[in-house]
């Protein structure tokens, strides 16, 4: 490690320090510095959402690490209207569209509300990503007056929001309406309700709920006429100003987001500024994970990959990896990529313990660090045993009923994976679950993306020709190293190549006695789609 690595040497260890620089010119407090997330309600949350949270957990454990007091605040918006009915949830929601999630009933009947029961779904991927993190409501928030203070502030200057939001995205809304929703009175909905007027001397709010185009679809209010008393939880600031409100309020130093919401961060900035007198947070801007036809993947698009989904195949730290090994940039991203998140994280913990070996210092001092970061700063002890997890599906899939487990220990020791008298230790037994899992739902795995030059791919083809006709586990092996030779081919470099299309990895069991285990037809079809992919 040189002198110029800061902490562990990844950006979540150079952010905090930049933070602490600009906290410390701004004259502000260190002893408690906060992080936030906001962790939304009003859908089943996807892959980004634990995006938000893992992020701004890494520059809490950055902050840590370097000696401050640090916390991760987890606000959860559920007194947010539901916009649209997500994909997969019965139609029967409609009736709530613009109601506050918080009060809507739960169709699965298992939690208080609506919202409870979709942000207790990202909570418990926290919980089980190891991510610590204190737990706020928005509606016990506002009902406690939290906010109160920010509250007053920005209805006293709502003519000043509304000047801010219309020179910084054009919009002329709040130029004739106050940046807050009332909840209705009389029909219980938040997004109908159009605020008039503020009586500061009794912190209410005159409303009329007269309906509003949500997603394309005008919501139809019932039209009565009310009062909201601000500090009882009545109501809610808009997105135009609840940010700057709760960042004040609860001392925020640093939020990452989406470049989805990039705009009413930068028009929160600004209130932040001019009307609370408040600096803003630090920031760092991440931009979406696309699926693979190119669209964001979200609750509102149908297209929603689940952390749950992710912890069927691939352990909590393979999604860590994938969080936070890179911080810009699109992303395409489907179930089809966990495979080699696993071996990635295989390779991270070879390099942690030194069984691999970098050159680059301040590079090994980074990728140790990601890897730590991955296990939230709690790593383990000593590296687990690696078996490519590709592999693990194929002996998953040939796997006799009724005695799969036997079967897959008597591979691995056949293998070199495992000793004579070993069996699966606690770790490999959840890979050999991961496998399972993916066999039974998806059949195959997706080879690794290869590139082959004019003479591999002669070899390959050669090859496939030779496995149709031969039997012999000796004579295939032979039949690699010949054939690669016989093209001019460097026969160490075919083995890998064949590695890596097999199972993923450059090196691994013995290929002769392999291919014949697995299936000589299942080989070729994977060489053959290998190729296919290069025509």
């Amino acid at each position: 490690m040189t002198d110029k690595t800061i902490g562990r040497g990844t950006w979540y260890d150079k952010m905090a320090a930049k933070m602490v620089g600009r906290e410390r010119k701004l004259g502000r407090s260190l002893d408690l510095i906060r992080t936030e997330m906001g962790l939304g309600a009003s859908g089943f949350p996807h892959i980004g959402s634990l995006g938000d949270a893992a992020r701004s957990y890494a520059v809490t454990l950055a902050l840590m690490e370097q000696g401050y007091n640090s916390e991760l605040i987890a606000f959860c918006d559920d007194k947010d209207g539901l916009r649209k009915v997500p994909a997969g949830l019965p139609k029967s929601l409609e009736k709530y569209l613009g109601f506050p999630v918080s009060s809507i009933p739960d169709p699965f009947g298992c939690h208080e509300s609506y919202g409870k029961h979709m942000s207790s779904l990202l909570l418990e991927a926290l919980d089980k990503c190891g991510i610590k993190y204190q737990y706020m409501s928005a509606r016990d928030v506002y009902e406690r007056g939290m906010l109160n203070e920010e509250i007053r502030a920005l209805l006293l200057n709502a003519k000043r929001v509304g000047e801010i939001v219309k020179e910084e995205v054009g919009q002329e809304r709040y130029t004739e309406v106050l940046p807050y929703f009332s909840i209705c009175e009389n029909c219980g909905r938040v997004y109908t309700t159009k605020a008039l007027e503020f009586l500061s001397k009794e912190n209410k709010v005159l409303y009329v709920c007269e309906g509003m185009e949500i997603k394309g679809r005008w919501i139809e209010g019932c039209g009565f006429k009310g009062e909201t008393d601000v500090t009882k939880g009545e109501g809610k600031l808009t997105w135009k100003g609840e940010f700057a409100a709760r960042w004040k309020a609860l001392d925020i130093r640093f939020e990452a987001y989406g470049k989805d919401i990039a705009d009413s961060v930068r028009i929160n900035d600004r209130i932040c500024r001019e009307i609370l007198c408040y600096e803003p947070p630090s920031h760092a801007k991440y931009e979406m994970f696309l699926d693979k036809s190119g669209r964001k993947i979200s609750k509102s698009a149908g297209n929603v990959f689940t952390p749950q989904v992710w912890f069927s195949y691939g352990s909590p730290q393979s999604l860590l990896l994938l969080m936070l090994k890179r911080f810009v940039g699109t992303r395409t991203l489907d179930v089809t990529d966990i495979p080699s998140y696993m071996n990635e994280m295989d390779y991270l913990e070879d390099v942690y313990f030194g069984t691999k070996t970098l050159k680059d210092g301040r590079e090994l001092a980074k990728l140790r660090g990601l890897y730590e970061y991955c296990w939230a700063l709690k790593p383990p002890s000593n590296p687990s045993l690696h078996v490519p997890y590709n592999l693990l599906t194929s002996l998953a899939k040939m796997a006799p009923k009724g005695r799969e487990e036997e079967f897959i220990v008597e591979k691995l020791q056949s293998y070199g994976y495992l000793q004579k008298d070993q069996t699966l230790d606690e770790g490999l037994k959840k890979r050999v679950g991961y496998a399972f899992n993916w066999i039974r739902d998806f059949e195959e795995i997706k080879e690794t993306e290869i590139s082959l030059s004019d003479e591999e791919k002669e070899t390959m083809i050669e090859l496939i020709e030779i496995l149709k006709v031969e039997n012999e586990a000796e004579r295939i092996q032979n039949a690699i190293f010949n054939t690669a030779k016989s093209h001019g081919v460097q026969p160490g470099a075919f083995f890998k190549t064949i590695y890596a299309i097999l199972i993923g990895v450059p090196q691994g069991p013995r290929l002769g006695p392999y291919i014949l285990a697995m299936g000589k037809q299942n080989v070729i079809d994977a060489l053959e789609r290998a190729l296919k992919t290069l025509l």
